[in-house]
């Protein structure tokens, strides 16, 4: 799933490193023809605001795995976790400043604290909690409406300044990098906290084993792909058709309602199609690419940076919206065989091998033939 979860994470993510405009709320002026925009519509209406979700529940999933494996070994599990946490901000804040204004990892590690305060939570309280936090960020959304609104002659003089930035030199991209830090931050504001309500969701999930035992819940599954999909794709459609304007609000609050129901039902598609045949060639498929996806994460940032910035070929305001889609996927085809080739000799990604020293605050074993202990 987290194999899955890392494609529209880099279909999204590669439009904003292909041109400064967009995370000025603008539309490059060089990408502005019918095949342009269908292909920017395609990726709001299929990928947007839907993909991090599915990352933010498996954070929230795999945190009830993490309590569990350090009962299994008699560890303490705050001193853990507090480490790999730390560690989290720190790859998050690097890769912020040096690679993409966007991450999401530092977010992650500060709103992870928050979820380790609650870990005692029962599976029931935390979905409550989780559906009180998407209802109050609807309507604080809603409310807000029209407050941010921005000067498109500005924005797109942003767009252009941030473009050139980017292919300057490597100091000017760093530089522009931390210049869009702070209007970052209102948008991880409401991003941390529809991730923090889907982490409880995937932490109810964990408590309860939902991903051990797909095939018991079936029933339920076909549910939310039935309910899912139709109230999701309605947001979609609208976000998709509302285009890039920076005060419009309204798109996005309705889009942090339904995209829920859409990332749920996308997952729930993928559950069930995994249990096929050909699903489970699928899932064999991506698999590794999701035992690695921190690295794979991080490496995609570092492989775009160096397609699109002054770190190599200077690429930023000269491939198309469908240029980037069809790098999106040699990337992820790449990632997908490399990731298979190294765990055949590895037991971790690299990155997850240097978190989980952190984590346990010993070195591990990295290589899969190394003797227990070593």
């Amino acid at each position: 799933m987290r194999g899955f979860a890392l494609l529209g994470i880099l279909v999204v993510n590669i439009a904003f490193f292909a041109s400064g405009y967009p995370i000025h709320g603008a539309l490059d002026p060089a990408y502005t023809s019918g095949e342009d925009k269908a292909v920017r519509w395609l990726i709001t209406f299929v990928f947007e605001m839907k993909f991090y979700l599915i990352f933010s529940f498996l954070f929230g999933y795999s945190f009830t795995l993490q309590m569990d494996s350090a009962a299994r070994q008699g560890a303490v599990f705050t001193p853990r976790i507090l480490r790999r946490l730390a560690g989290l901000l720190t790859l998050g804040l690097l890769h912020a400043v040096l690679l993409f204004y966007g991450d999401i990892l530092s977010c992650y590690a500060v709103l992870g604290l928050v979820l380790f305060a609650l870990r005692g939570i029962k599976p029931r309280t935390a979905l409550i909690v989780a559906g009180a936090i998407v209802g109050t960020l609807v309507v604080t959304l809603l409310l807000a409406d029209g407050a941010t609104a921005s000067d498109p002659v500005t924005a797109l003089a942003e767009g252009h300044r941030t473009t050139a930035a980017m292919r300057n030199s490597p100091a000017s991209f760093i530089t522009s990098n931390i210049h869009i830090l702070p209007l970052m931050a209102a948008t991880l504001a409401v991003q941390g906290l529809s991730s923090f309500a889907a982490f409880l969701v995937g932490f109810a999930a964990g408590k309860r084993q939902v991903l051990a035992r797909v095939k018991e819940h079936d029933r339920s599954l076909r549910r939310i792909q039935w309910v899912g999909f139709p109230v999701g794709l309605a947001g979609a459609f609208y976000l998709a058709n509302a285009g890039s304007v920076v005060s419009d609000l309204t798109p996005v609050a309705v889009t942090m309602l339904t995209g829920s129901f859409l990332a749920a039902a996308y997952m729930a598609t993928a559950l069930r199609f995994f249990q096929t045949e050909p699903g489970s060639r699928v899932m064999a498929a991506l698999a590794p690419a999701g035992r690695m996806a921190l690295t794979n994460y991080l490496s995609q940032s570092l492989i775009c940076a160096v397609l699109f910035t002054a770190y190599g070929f200077r690429l930023a305001g000269h491939v198309s919206p469908l240029g980037a889609l069809l790098l999106a996927a040699a990337i992820f085809a790449a990632q997908l065989w490399l990731s298979r080739k190294w765990l055949t000799g590895h037991i971790y990604g690299p990155v997850e091998w240097l978190l989980r020293a952190v984590t346990l605050a010993r070195r591990p074993a990295m290589r899969a033939d190394s003797k227990p202990g070593n």
